[in-house]
C-alpha cells in the first residue's frame, strides 16, 4: 500500500538527482545544475508539507498513549475530588471565617 508520502519520500533523491543531471547534460555548470536541482526537490518537500500537509482537520487524532480519563478532576493521595487545591482553601477559610 503505497501513499502519497512514500512517493514523497521517492520524489525528492530523484528530482535531486535527475535535474541536476538534465541542467548539466544541457551545459550548465555544476553548481548552478545543483542548484537547480536543489530547488526542485525543495519544492516538493513544500508541496509534501504545506500544499497538502500530513495533519487532518479531525479533532479526535489517535495517538500512542492511552487518553485519561480524568474528567477534570484531580488526584489526592488516591482520592479524587472535582476541585483543585486553591478551590479547597478558599473554601476551608470561607467556612472557619479565616481572611485572605
Amino acid at each position: 500500500m503505497t501513499g502519497y508520502y512514500d512517493y514523497v519520500l521517492g520524489l525528492i533523491p530523484a528530482a535531486l538527482i535527475g535535474v541536476t543531471a538534465a541542467l548539466n547534460l544541457v551545459g550548465l555548470s555544476l553548481t548552478a545544475a545543483l542548484l537547480g536541482g536543489a530547488l526542485a526537490a525543495g519544492a516538493v518537500m513544500a508541496h509534501a508539507v504545506f500544499v497538502k500537509a500530513p495533519v487532518t482537520g479531525d479533532p479526535r487524532v489517535r495517538t500512542d498513549r492511552p487518553a485519561e480519563r480524568s474528567g477534570g478532576r484531580s488526584r489526592i493521595g488516591g482520592l479524587r475530588t472535582g476541585r483543585s487545591r486553591t478551590d479547597r482553601s478558599r473554601t476551608d477559610r470561607s467556612r472557619t471565617g479565616g481572611a485572605d
